[in-house]
């Protein structure tokens, strides 16, 4: 069964596999994103010292939450928090979350390119909007030396987005690509492109 993803927002997607759950860095309503009732078994925060990337009230039920680097194995979902430092002495955490064979890195909002733990990631989710983290050709450039075979672009200006960020238009002109935006996806193994692939997915916004 392949995972679906879907873009709820900011840094905020939902990763739903055969069994589990995942939902990544929930954002608050004043964010300018809805990202509705959502159940997960487990929620991934890289920036709990940030409540616009940090509103895990958003989510019912019971979860697992980790805000913290380590290895983790929640009912079968492999989770690896990496801490990233940020200029101002915060921190950010990078997690890679492998569901049903497919390995999903998610970068948080770092401020460094040195990534070399993601390097077999299947899936990369990355901030390509400026702002609190990497500019548009940044985020280009670390696409390029991680190589995934898909590349989803998240924290860029969209709808009522209150952050001073860039829209997603200007990393798109850096990759040279021209994506369809879609609604979701749904990856397995034998989906995956062969070569690296950016794909855009709509957020959840603000009606």
């Amino acid at each position: 069964m392949p995972v679906e993803i879907t873009y709820l927002g900011r840094t905020c997607f939902r990763l739903k596999g055969r069994d589990r759950t995942v939902i990544t860095d929930p954002c608050p309503p004043e964010s300018g994103f809805v990202i509705g009732k959502q159940t997960a078994d487990i929620v991934t925060v890289s920036r709990r010292d940030d409540p616009g990337y940090s509103y895990t009230r958003a989510i019912s039920g019971d979860p697992m939450v980790l805000d913290a680097p380590g290895e983790y194995d929640i009912g079968g979902v492999l989770v690896t928090g990496i801490a990233t430092k940020r200029p101002d002495g915060t921190r950010n955490v990078v997690f890679i979350c492998e569901i049903d064979g497919i390995r999903i890195g998610h970068l948080g909002l770092p401020a460094t390119l040195a990534f070399e733990e993601l390097k077999d990631v299947d899936v990369l989710l990355l901030p390509v909007g400026g702002g609190n983290s990497l500019q548009p050709n940044q985020a280009a450039d670390l696409m390029t030396r991680i190589e995934p075979r898909i590349a989803i672009p998240m924290n860029y200006k969209a709808g009522g987005e209150t952050l001073d960020l860039e829209p997603l238009e200007k990393f798109l002109k850096e990759t040279g690509s021209k994506p369809e935006p879609q609604p979701r996806i749904s990856v397995s193994r034998s989906s995956l492109p062969a070569d690296l692939t950016v794909m855009v997915l709509e957020p959840k916004l603000l009606s």
